[in-house]
């Protein structure tokens, strides 16, 4: 695995990249797969994070071992999380003297456990990490900066899926099995979605009960039924997307109503997840104006947005069907 990213990233001059910071995260992905073994009571830990959201003990921990990790990563500069929606410095400023170690500057964008609401059902979660050029996320274009993703899925395996497009390289997706201590291993060095025609296809609805909001996400579900594609929806982003990866096909909607707000956090899950998907040969949108997740720059950290996902030819068919326009 080492001798692949090397090949992908040390030709730009990713040399931190490459030997640090991906291997930090994957490193930590692998630990916080053993810290959920571990937690066999997942309960609320008394708080919530800056969006109001009831904090886990699972959440908690997770956020610690993604602080860690990074702050042994000489060129991470900056780092915020959605329970802490805040871009601060990645480290002790006056420990590591106020100088970083390295011309590479990173700043470090993340969500440590997505999906925590049905860990208790012990259904698969992930972490969604972004990975920003420079030393803040915001105000900077997410098509440029960030350039690189990763989603961890702990499930009965523990995966992560890395999306890396770096200037001057191609863009790729790659499929890594993580084992303890870094003995990681590629299983796909090219994940992308299939070509049609497609055996079978795959929806996922997130926020179902928005249909009786809005007769547009209720025409397009029923086209899905009607058209017999297969249902395959947990309530997390992370696994569903995953699914539609391994799989070749799917899409992911989380639509936005009069009454439904937008929940899904631009810096820490859309924006990743969109780096994922275009990297896989898909698209991702707004569901309320059709514009590229990517395009638009961030004003602040808590920033909402619904979400449309997966194979180019399913957002279209989404895209029309919920705003009246062509794809």
């Amino acid at each position: 695995m080492a001798s692949h990213l090397e090949n992908l990233l040390l030709p730009h001059g990713r040399t931190a990249l490459c030997k640090s910071v991906l291997p930090a995260l994957l490193d930590c992905i692998a630990d916080i797969a053993e810290s959920l073994h571990q937690s066999q009571h997942v309960s609320l830990a008394g708080g919530t994070n800056a969006f109001g959201d009831g904090q886990l003990n699972v959440d908690i921990s997770a956020e610690n071992l993604l602080r860690a990790a990074l702050a042994e990563c000489p060129s991470v500069e900056t780092a915020s999380s959605e329970e802490d929606p805040v871009e601060r410095p990645a480290r002790d400023s006056q420990a590591e003297g106020g100088v970083s170690a390295t011309s590479e500057k990173y700043t470090v964008a993340f969500d440590p456990l997505d999906g925590s609401s049905i860990i208790a059902p012990n259904w698969t979660v992930g972490t969604i990490i972004g990975i920003w050029d420079g030393g803040s996320a915001i105000h900077q274009r997410p098509s440029e900066k960030q350039i690189a993703a990763i989603l961890g899925v702990y499930g009965p395996r523990t995966t992560a899926i890395v999306a890396l497009r770096v200037p001057g390289g191609e863009p790729c997706c790659l499929e890594i099995g993580i084992g303890k201590s870094g003995a990681h291993e590629f299983l796909r060095s090219d994940m992308r979605f299939a070509d049609p025609p497609f055996k079978t296809r795959y929806f996922a609805p997130a926020n179902l009960r928005a249909a009786a909001e809005s007769e547009a996400y209720m025409r397009l579900i029923t086209h899905y039924v009607e058209k017999k594609y297969t249902l395959r929806y947990s309530g997390g982003l992370v696994p569903d997307l995953v699914h539609a990866l391994v799989k070749g096909h799917g899409v992911y909607i989380s639509p936005v109503t009069s009454v439904s707000e937008a929940k899904l956090r631009r810096l820490y899950e859309l924006f990743p997840v969109a780096l994922v998907v275009e990297c896989a040969g898909g698209k991702a949108i707004n569901p309320v104006d059709g514009e590229d997740i990517l395009t638009r720059p961030l004003e602040n950290c808590d920033e909402t947005a619904g979400l449309i996902c997966g194979t180019a030819e399913e957002v279209g068919i989404a895209k029309k069907a919920l705003l009246g326009s062509h794809p």
